[in-house]
């Protein structure tokens, strides 16, 4: 017997209010999955994903602050991160928008654990992305910058990988030159 119109409506309607919440999730997995190929040594998963003209935007003062344009800046930085030893562990993470204009927020905490065992950098922060058909067109890093400058002077005095800055590809700080 065929269904009547009043009822496929109402199937219509409550499949149109499931696919934005299908969605989120299926972003949100794609987030987890990626950092934890990026925690695991493998950034291929989430440079993948970036649009031709991505930009990483990470404020502040430290050798890991600047804005980076297009995948050939972006790369370098994310290589960089995995070679300092830094982990990131995802805390929450809120999705909304259309696959066309998602915005993606994610709340972590990255750290570095010595050979020793011992944590001599941990902060908290948040990443705001712009996403749209799954390309990653657009990412901001917030944290404590005192912390991540601290980091770099705990890099360089350990001679450990990562302590170099990356090229100059950086904007120059507000006010300079």
């Amino acid at each position: 017997m065929p269904a009547s119109p009043r009822r496929s409506a109402l199937a219509g309607l409550v499949a149109g209010a499931a696919l934005p919440t299908l969605y989120a999730e299926a972003v949100r997995r794609l987030l987890r999955r990626n950092v934890a190929r990026v925690n695991a040594g493998d950034p291929e998963p989430l440079l993948r994903t970036y649009a031709e003209d991505v930009v990483l935007t990470f404020p502040g003062h430290s050798s890991w602050g600047g804005t980076f344009r297009g995948r050939a800046e972006v790369e370098p930085w994310v290589r960089r991160f995995i070679a300092a030893g830094l982990e990131l562990t995802p805390e929450a993470i809120v999705v909304d928008g259309p696959p066309w204009a998602t915005r993606a927020c994610l709340r972590f905490t990255d750290r570095h654990v010595a050979a020793d065992g011992s944590v001599p950098y941990e902060n908290q922060g948040v990443i705001y992305a712009r996403i749209a058909w799954g390309r990653l067109q657009a990412y901001e890093v917030y944290e404590d910058t005192h912390r991540t400058v601290a980091f770099d002077a705990y890099l360089a005095d350990h001679g450990l990988p990562g302590a170099a800055p990356l090229p100059s590809v950086q904007d120059p700080a507000p006010g300079a030159g």
